[in-house]
């Protein structure tokens, strides 16, 4: 599968002494421009202003911004004092993704097994490490687009919501991932993408990605899905997912359980696509799944332009939970759980 982008989102430009190279996505789809980390906080800023974004390319940037933060270390016990410290600060930058904190946990377990090397050997040893997790991204998401592919036929209709695609991976996506594998096969279908306020990554993003892979894409108001479905339009919903606990919960951006419960009210089948490493077995349901509340601005500020009443208040929580109940499979790497419930991913990780 090529590249459907011709751009990578995030990667490691230069050898020790090099740099994380990302598109920054807050500039989409007006421009496309490379944003370089040359040092740690300038990466936890791009993770918390959302210039990168997507559970799996934050946790290739977090495993970067490991090899960012120990690579000036004087010494063994430098680098793991520094090792520490900076898996702290960036777990900080945002707390629904858990591909963030399990690529900190990698990079840090990966550190510790090391632990004799050469300080030289060890530093390289982690940017290896760091590079193998967006070589790895990239292979599973084109194996999650293989297995789901099948899901959508030839003059399909396809809704989506936010962005699962290149932008939120090291290249192909998720939930567009299956969407760009079913092309490849020859299908033509239609996709609507919700355009996802507050910050319309489904309008800025997904139609930009879709768009220039040839995809027919259109967007819509997030409050027009349930009309769409009502009317026969939409034959199947896929998304993306941050975090699923080990009964099938998943939490995703805002809206999408609103689209789960309108897909079952319809008749429509509601796809979720994510790697295993979104899984967090460690929680038992999706009531347990921090949420992240960002800033009012996002809701009361579009482009600039003050849109709420002075006084007026905004709550703005970036995602919501999806239960298991409403999810007809989830697509991984290693094929579709379906049905979804935690005996069925238990198997699925016990293989």
């Amino acid at each position: 599968m090529a590249n459907p982008l011709s751009y990578k989102t995030i990667d490691w430009v230069g050898g020790l002494d090099g740099a994380v190279e990302m598109i920054d996505q807050t500039l989409l789809p007006e421009d496309v421009k490379i944003l370089t980390c040359r040092d740690v906080g300038t990466l936890w800023e791009a993770i918390r202003s959302l210039r990168v974004r997507g559970a799996p390319a934050i946790g290739v940037a977090a495993a970067m911004g490991v090899v960012l933060g120990t690579r000036d270390a004087a010494d063994q016990a430098e680098l793991f004092e520094n090792l520490t410290r900076v898996c702290e600060y960036l777990a900080s930058s945002r707390p629904t993704a858990v591909n963030l904190f399990w690529a900190l946990e990698r990079m840090r377990s990966r550190a510790e097994s090391l632990r004799n090397l050469p300080l030289e050997e060890l530093k390289q040893a982690l940017l290896t490490e760091a590079q193998a997790v967006r070589a790895e991204d990239a292979a599973i998401c084109r194996a999650i687009g293989q297995a789901g592919q099948h899901l959508i036929q030839d003059g399909a209709t396809v809704l989506t919501h936010c962005n699962a695609g290149g932008l939120a991976t090291a290249e192909y996506g998720t939930a567009l991932a299956i969407m760009y594998a079913a092309r490849e096969n020859g299908r033509r279908f239609q996709v609507y993408a919700d355009e996802t306020r507050p910050l319309l990554q489904g309008a800025r993003l997904t139609a930009w990605e879709l768009f220039r892979a040839g995809i027919d894409v259109t967007v819509i108001c997030d409050n027009v899905a349930g009309s769409l479905m009502k009317a026969g339009r939409i034959g199947l919903v896929v998304t993306g997912a941050d975090r699923i606990a080990a009964n099938g919960d998943a939490a995703n951006k805002i809206g999408t359980y609103s689209l789960a419960v309108l897909a079952q009210a319809h008749g429509v089948p509601f796809y979720v696509a994510a790697p295993r490493s979104t899984f967090d077995l460690s929680l038992e349901n999706g009531e347990a799944i921090p949420i992240e509340v960002r800033p009012a601005e996002e809701v009361s500020q579009v482009f600039g332009r003050v849109v709420v009443p002075e006084g007026v208040g905004c709550y703005n929580p970036a995602f919501d939970v999806t239960p298991a109940r409403l999810i007809r499979g989830i697509v991984t790497e290693q094929g579709i759980i379906e049905p979804v419930h935690r005996d069925r991913i238990r198997e699925v990780f016990a293989g």
